[in-house]
Protein backbone atom coordinates (compact mmCIF):
# COMPACT_ATOMS: atom_id res chain seq x y z
CA UNK A 1 0.00 0.00 0.00
CA UNK A 2 2.80 2.25 0.94
CA UNK A 3 4.74 1.84 -2.05
CA UNK A 4 1.96 2.56 -4.47
CA UNK A 5 0.94 5.23 -2.72
CA UNK A 6 4.55 6.84 -3.10
CA UNK A 7 3.94 5.69 -7.23
CA UNK A 8 1.06 7.77 -7.05
CA UNK A 9 2.86 10.71 -5.81
CA UNK A 10 5.26 10.17 -8.90
CA UNK A 11 2.74 9.17 -11.62
CA UNK A 12 1.15 12.84 -10.58
CA UNK A 13 4.22 14.72 -10.26
CA UNK A 14 5.07 13.96 -14.29
CA UNK A 15 4.17 16.73 -17.01
CA UNK A 16 1.62 16.07 -19.62
CA UNK A 17 -2.14 15.03 -20.46
CA UNK A 18 -3.74 12.96 -18.09
CA UNK A 19 -6.05 9.89 -19.75
CA UNK A 20 -8.45 7.82 -18.47
CA UNK A 21 -9.16 5.43 -20.45
CA UNK A 22 -12.43 3.63 -18.88
CA UNK A 23 -16.13 3.92 -19.70
CA UNK A 24 -17.39 7.05 -19.66
CA UNK A 25 -19.56 5.39 -16.52
CA UNK A 26 -16.76 4.90 -14.66
CA UNK A 27 -15.08 8.60 -15.24
CA UNK A 28 -18.37 10.01 -14.23
CA UNK A 29 -18.58 7.96 -11.01
CA UNK A 30 -15.18 9.99 -10.10
CA UNK A 31 -11.73 10.50 -11.67
CA UNK A 32 -8.80 12.13 -11.19
CA UNK A 33 -9.03 15.95 -11.61
CA UNK A 34 -7.92 17.37 -14.92
CA UNK A 35 -8.13 14.15 -16.57
CA UNK A 36 -9.54 13.86 -20.41
CA UNK A 37 -11.49 10.62 -20.80
CA UNK A 38 -10.41 9.09 -23.81
CA UNK A 39 -12.23 5.61 -22.94
CA UNK A 40 -11.19 2.27 -24.67
CA UNK A 41 -14.25 0.64 -24.66
CA UNK A 42 -17.98 2.57 -24.27
CA UNK A 43 -20.47 1.36 -21.11
CA UNK A 44 -22.31 -1.29 -23.59
CA UNK A 45 -18.97 -2.72 -24.60
CA UNK A 46 -17.38 -2.99 -21.07
CA UNK A 47 -20.76 -4.79 -20.07
CA UNK A 48 -20.46 -7.18 -22.70
CA UNK A 49 -17.02 -7.82 -21.60
CA UNK A 50 -17.47 -7.99 -18.23
CA UNK A 51 -20.36 -10.48 -18.76
CA UNK A 52 -18.03 -12.70 -21.00
CA UNK A 53 -15.69 -12.97 -18.57
CA UNK A 54 -18.23 -14.10 -15.48
CA UNK A 55 -19.54 -16.40 -17.84
CA UNK A 56 -16.64 -17.71 -20.25
CA UNK A 57 -13.13 -16.74 -18.56
CA UNK A 58 -10.78 -14.21 -18.24
CA UNK A 59 -8.84 -15.46 -22.39
CA UNK A 60 -12.51 -15.18 -24.18
CA UNK A 61 -13.41 -11.95 -22.29
CA UNK A 62 -9.46 -10.36 -23.34
CA UNK A 63 -10.33 -11.56 -27.19
CA UNK A 64 -13.51 -9.79 -27.49
CA UNK A 65 -12.08 -6.38 -25.58
CA UNK A 66 -9.27 -6.85 -28.48
CA UNK A 67 -11.72 -6.60 -31.27
CA UNK A 68 -13.40 -3.50 -30.43
CA UNK A 69 -9.89 -2.15 -29.56
CA UNK A 70 -9.31 -3.21 -33.29
CA UNK A 71 -12.47 -1.68 -34.68
CA UNK A 72 -11.78 1.63 -32.73
CA UNK A 73 -8.06 1.79 -32.88
CA UNK A 74 -7.62 4.65 -35.20
CA UNK A 75 -10.55 6.96 -33.53
CA UNK A 76 -8.75 6.49 -30.28
CA UNK A 77 -5.61 7.79 -32.09
CA UNK A 78 -6.62 10.62 -33.27
CA UNK A 79 -8.72 11.65 -29.64
CA UNK A 80 -5.07 10.82 -28.22
CA UNK A 81 -2.89 12.81 -30.80
CA UNK A 82 -5.39 15.92 -30.01
CA UNK A 83 -5.71 16.04 -26.75
CA UNK A 84 -1.90 15.76 -26.20
CA UNK A 85 -1.12 18.38 -29.73
CA UNK A 86 -3.25 21.07 -27.04
CA UNK A 87 -1.73 19.99 -23.80
CA UNK A 88 1.74 20.80 -25.73
CA UNK A 89 0.94 24.23 -26.06
CA UNK A 90 1.42 24.63 -22.59
CA UNK A 91 4.77 26.54 -20.96
CA UNK A 92 6.69 23.12 -19.32
CA UNK A 93 10.11 25.01 -17.45
CA UNK A 94 11.75 20.86 -17.23
CA UNK A 95 11.05 20.11 -20.59
CA UNK A 96 10.03 17.18 -19.94
CA UNK A 97 6.73 15.34 -21.47
CA UNK A 98 4.82 12.02 -20.59
CA UNK A 99 1.68 10.53 -21.13
CA UNK A 100 0.11 9.60 -18.19
CA UNK A 101 -2.93 6.94 -18.48
CA UNK A 102 -4.60 5.07 -15.68
CA UNK A 103 -7.47 2.69 -15.48
CA UNK A 104 -9.22 0.95 -12.70
CA UNK A 105 -6.66 -1.07 -11.67
CA UNK A 106 -3.56 -0.20 -13.81
CA UNK A 107 -4.41 -3.06 -16.08
CA UNK A 108 -5.15 -4.41 -19.26
CA UNK A 109 -7.06 -1.38 -20.57
CA UNK A 110 -4.06 1.47 -19.92
CA UNK A 111 -1.77 -0.97 -20.81
CA UNK A 112 -3.13 -1.64 -23.97
CA UNK A 113 -3.37 2.59 -24.02
CA UNK A 114 0.77 2.40 -23.07
CA UNK A 115 1.62 -0.26 -25.45
CA UNK A 116 -0.19 1.42 -29.01
CA UNK A 117 1.29 4.86 -27.81
CA UNK A 118 4.70 3.20 -27.33
CA UNK A 119 4.52 1.99 -31.19
CA UNK A 120 4.42 5.86 -31.87
CA UNK A 121 7.59 6.75 -29.93
CA UNK A 122 6.03 8.65 -27.29
CA UNK A 123 6.22 8.49 -23.48
CA UNK A 124 3.06 6.64 -21.93
CA UNK A 125 3.25 6.16 -18.40
CA UNK A 126 0.61 3.94 -16.06
CA UNK A 127 -0.69 4.18 -12.94
CA UNK A 128 0.41 0.90 -10.98
CA UNK A 129 -3.43 0.17 -9.31
CA UNK A 130 -5.11 2.80 -11.15
CA UNK A 131 -8.18 4.42 -10.02
CA UNK A 132 -8.32 2.05 -6.92
CA UNK A 133 -5.34 3.21 -5.27
CA UNK A 134 -6.40 6.68 -5.98
CA UNK A 135 -9.20 6.60 -4.42
CA UNK A 136 -7.19 4.61 -1.21
CA UNK A 137 -5.68 7.97 -1.24
CA UNK A 138 -8.83 10.12 -1.26
CA UNK A 139 -10.55 8.53 1.84
CA UNK A 140 -7.20 8.02 3.84
CA UNK A 141 -6.94 11.63 3.55
CA UNK A 142 -9.80 12.39 5.72
CA UNK A 143 -8.51 10.88 8.89
CA UNK A 144 -5.44 12.77 8.82
CA UNK A 145 -5.52 15.39 12.29
CA UNK A 146 -6.57 19.01 10.99
CA UNK A 147 -7.31 22.16 12.46
CA UNK A 148 -10.62 22.72 11.50
CA UNK A 149 -12.39 26.39 12.25
CA UNK A 150 -16.50 26.26 11.46
CA UNK A 151 -17.98 29.07 10.25
CA UNK A 152 -21.65 28.69 11.94
CA UNK A 153 -24.59 30.99 11.73
CA UNK A 154 -28.39 30.94 10.70
CA UNK A 155 -29.46 30.82 6.98
CA UNK A 156 -28.78 34.75 5.95
CA UNK A 157 -26.19 35.60 7.77
CA UNK A 158 -23.56 35.29 4.71
CA UNK A 159 -21.19 32.67 5.90
CA UNK A 160 -20.24 31.87 2.28
CA UNK A 161 -19.51 35.62 1.50
CA UNK A 162 -17.23 35.52 4.66
CA UNK A 163 -15.89 31.63 3.73
CA UNK A 164 -14.93 33.36 -0.22
CA UNK A 165 -13.42 36.39 1.84
CA UNK A 166 -11.41 34.28 3.82
CA UNK A 167 -9.98 32.55 0.36
CA UNK A 168 -9.47 35.68 -1.34
CA UNK A 169 -7.09 36.50 1.24
CA UNK A 170 -5.23 33.15 1.09
CA UNK A 171 -6.53 31.57 4.35
CA UNK A 172 -6.69 28.01 4.13
CA UNK A 173 -10.93 27.35 2.70
CA UNK A 174 -13.19 24.38 1.93
CA UNK A 175 -16.15 25.66 0.29
CA UNK A 176 -18.41 22.22 0.32
CA UNK A 177 -21.16 23.86 -0.88
CA UNK A 178 -19.46 24.81 -4.25
CA UNK A 179 -17.95 21.41 -4.84
CA UNK A 180 -21.64 20.04 -4.17
CA UNK A 181 -22.79 22.70 -6.73
CA UNK A 182 -25.82 23.09 -4.04
CA UNK A 183 -26.90 25.51 -1.34
CA UNK A 184 -27.48 22.83 1.06
CA UNK A 185 -31.57 24.23 1.15
CA UNK A 186 -34.55 23.67 -0.64
CA UNK A 187 -33.77 26.30 -2.81
CA UNK A 188 -29.93 25.19 -3.05
CA UNK A 189 -29.94 23.68 -6.45
CA UNK A 190 -31.39 27.17 -8.03
CA UNK A 191 -28.81 28.51 -10.48
CA UNK A 192 -26.37 25.53 -9.88
CA UNK A 193 -24.11 22.96 -12.19
CA UNK A 194 -25.61 19.70 -12.01
CA UNK A 195 -24.36 18.05 -8.73
CA UNK A 196 -21.07 15.53 -8.74
CA UNK A 197 -21.40 12.16 -7.74
CA UNK A 198 -20.95 11.91 -4.43
CA UNK A 199 -17.61 9.76 -5.30
CA UNK A 200 -16.27 12.80 -6.81
CA UNK A 201 -17.16 14.83 -4.31
CA UNK A 202 -15.35 13.46 -2.47
CA UNK A 203 -12.15 13.49 -4.58
CA UNK A 204 -12.35 17.13 -5.00
CA UNK A 205 -12.27 17.80 -1.09
CA UNK A 206 -9.26 15.26 -0.41
CA UNK A 207 -7.55 17.17 -3.69
CA UNK A 208 -8.20 20.27 -1.81
CA UNK A 209 -7.15 19.13 1.53
CA UNK A 210 -4.14 18.06 -0.47
CA UNK A 211 -2.69 21.33 -1.13
CA UNK A 212 -3.26 22.48 2.74
CA UNK A 213 -0.36 22.60 5.77
CA UNK A 214 -2.60 20.65 8.13
CA UNK A 215 -0.93 22.66 10.93
CA UNK A 216 -2.72 25.99 10.18
CA UNK A 217 -6.36 26.57 10.60
CA UNK A 218 -8.85 25.14 8.09
CA UNK A 219 -12.31 27.19 7.58
CA UNK A 220 -15.10 25.41 6.71
CA UNK A 221 -19.02 26.75 6.47
CA UNK A 222 -21.33 24.29 8.98
CA UNK A 223 -23.51 22.00 6.86
CA UNK A 224 -25.68 19.29 7.51
CA UNK A 225 -24.15 16.11 6.52
CA UNK A 226 -26.03 15.28 3.42
CA UNK A 227 -25.65 18.76 0.72
CA UNK A 228 -28.73 18.21 -1.82
CA UNK A 229 -27.57 14.35 -2.95
CA UNK A 230 -24.34 14.98 -1.61
CA UNK A 231 -22.76 13.39 1.32
CA UNK A 232 -20.08 14.74 3.24
CA UNK A 233 -17.18 12.21 4.30
CA UNK A 234 -18.15 10.31 7.25
CA UNK A 235 -15.05 10.86 9.22
CA UNK A 236 -14.09 14.17 7.96
CA UNK A 237 -17.87 15.32 8.82
CA UNK A 238 -17.33 13.87 12.50
CA UNK A 239 -14.01 16.00 12.56
CA UNK A 240 -16.08 19.24 11.46
CA UNK A 241 -18.66 18.45 14.25
CA UNK A 242 -16.18 18.29 16.84
CA UNK A 243 -13.99 21.26 15.85
CA UNK A 244 -13.94 24.90 17.24
CA UNK A 245 -16.89 26.73 15.89
CA UNK A 246 -17.58 30.23 15.11
CA UNK A 247 -21.16 31.23 15.46
CA UNK A 248 -22.10 34.45 12.84
CA UNK A 249 -25.07 37.16 14.30
CA UNK A 250 -26.47 39.60 11.91
CA UNK A 251 -30.01 41.28 12.46
CA UNK A 252 -33.22 40.19 10.55
CA UNK A 253 -33.12 43.16 8.24
CA UNK A 254 -28.95 41.99 7.01
CA UNK A 255 -29.89 38.44 6.73
CA UNK A 256 -33.08 39.41 4.21
CA UNK A 257 -30.83 41.70 2.45
CA UNK A 258 -28.55 38.94 2.20
CA UNK A 259 -31.62 36.25 1.08
CA UNK A 260 -32.79 38.42 -0.96
CA UNK A 261 -30.06 39.53 -3.06
CA UNK A 262 -28.89 36.04 -3.55
CA UNK A 263 -32.63 34.29 -4.82
CA UNK A 264 -35.11 36.96 -5.90
CA UNK A 265 -32.75 36.76 -9.56
CA UNK A 266 -34.51 33.33 -9.87
CA UNK A 267 -37.61 32.50 -11.95
CA UNK A 268 -40.73 32.59 -10.18
CA UNK A 269 -41.73 29.23 -10.96
CA UNK A 270 -38.24 27.80 -9.80
CA UNK A 271 -38.86 29.23 -6.40
CA UNK A 272 -42.31 28.73 -6.09
CA UNK A 273 -41.51 24.38 -6.76
CA UNK A 274 -38.59 24.79 -4.21
CA UNK A 275 -41.11 26.47 -1.51
CA UNK A 276 -43.92 23.32 -2.43
CA UNK A 277 -40.90 20.59 -1.88
CA UNK A 278 -40.91 21.85 1.86
CA UNK A 279 -44.76 22.49 2.41
CA UNK A 280 -45.33 20.02 5.22
CA UNK A 281 -42.91 21.25 7.27
CA UNK A 282 -43.35 25.07 6.35
CA UNK A 283 -47.37 24.53 7.00
CA UNK A 284 -50.60 25.47 4.78
CA UNK A 285 -50.42 28.86 6.09
CA UNK A 286 -46.46 29.78 5.62
CA UNK A 287 -47.05 27.97 2.16
CA UNK A 288 -49.43 29.97 1.33
CA UNK A 289 -48.16 33.38 1.97
CA UNK A 290 -45.16 32.48 0.39
CA UNK A 291 -46.17 31.20 -2.63
CA UNK A 292 -48.28 34.41 -2.99
CA UNK A 293 -45.44 36.70 -1.84
CA UNK A 294 -43.34 35.00 -4.76
CA UNK A 295 -46.33 36.07 -7.13
CA UNK A 296 -46.48 39.66 -5.85
CA UNK A 297 -42.22 39.72 -5.61
CA UNK A 298 -43.21 40.50 -1.77
CA UNK A 299 -39.59 39.16 -1.55
CA UNK A 300 -39.27 40.45 2.06
CA UNK A 301 -42.13 38.24 2.73
CA UNK A 302 -40.99 35.29 1.18
CA UNK A 303 -37.76 35.23 3.04
CA UNK A 304 -39.72 35.56 5.91
CA UNK A 305 -42.19 33.06 5.65
CA UNK A 306 -39.06 30.06 5.44
CA UNK A 307 -36.70 31.95 7.82
CA UNK A 308 -38.94 30.50 11.06
CA UNK A 309 -38.63 27.11 9.38
CA UNK A 310 -34.91 26.80 8.90
CA UNK A 311 -33.87 28.62 12.22
CA UNK A 312 -35.76 26.34 14.02
CA UNK A 313 -33.48 23.74 12.27
CA UNK A 314 -30.37 25.14 12.69
CA UNK A 315 -31.06 25.12 16.57
CA UNK A 316 -31.98 21.84 16.37
CA UNK A 317 -28.85 21.11 14.72
CA UNK A 318 -26.47 23.49 17.21
CA UNK A 319 -27.92 20.93 20.39
CA UNK A 320 -24.76 19.44 22.14
CA UNK A 321 -22.43 21.20 20.40
CA UNK A 322 -19.32 22.91 22.16
CA UNK A 323 -16.13 25.11 21.62
CA UNK A 324 -18.06 27.98 19.95
CA UNK A 325 -17.71 31.15 20.30
CA UNK A 326 -20.51 34.14 19.39
CA UNK A 327 -19.17 36.93 16.80
CA UNK A 328 -21.77 39.54 15.96
CA UNK A 329 -21.02 41.15 12.59
CA UNK A 330 -24.57 42.93 12.53
CA UNK A 331 -24.87 45.79 10.09
CA UNK A 332 -20.68 45.25 9.20
CA UNK A 333 -19.61 45.24 5.06
CA UNK A 334 -17.24 42.00 4.66
CA UNK A 335 -14.68 43.27 4.24
CA UNK A 336 -10.60 43.22 5.40
CA UNK A 337 -12.00 44.40 8.60
CA UNK A 338 -13.62 41.76 9.40
CA UNK A 339 -10.81 39.16 9.37
CA UNK A 340 -9.45 40.44 12.46
CA UNK A 341 -12.17 39.95 14.33
CA UNK A 342 -11.85 36.30 12.87
CA UNK A 343 -8.37 36.04 13.72
CA UNK A 344 -8.91 37.46 16.95
CA UNK A 345 -11.46 34.63 17.62
CA UNK A 346 -9.30 31.50 16.78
Amino acid sequence: MYFKRKELEKFRSFNGPLIDVRSPSEYYKGHLPNSINIPLFDNDERSIIGTIYKKDGREKAVIEGLKFFEEKMELLLDNLFMNIDSYKTIPNKNNDFFIRIYCSRGGMRSQSIAWLLEKYKLNPITLNGGYKIYRRWVLDSFSKKMNIVIIGGKTGTGKTRLLSLLEKYKYQTIDLEAFACHRGSTFGGLGMKEQPSNEQFENQIAEKLNSFEFTNNIFVEAESANIGKCKIPHEFFSKMKNSRRIEILRSESNRLDELIGTYSVFKKEELQESVLRIKKRLGPQRTKIALESINNERWDLVCKSVLDYYDKCYEYEKVGKTNIRILDLTDKKYDESILELINNFI
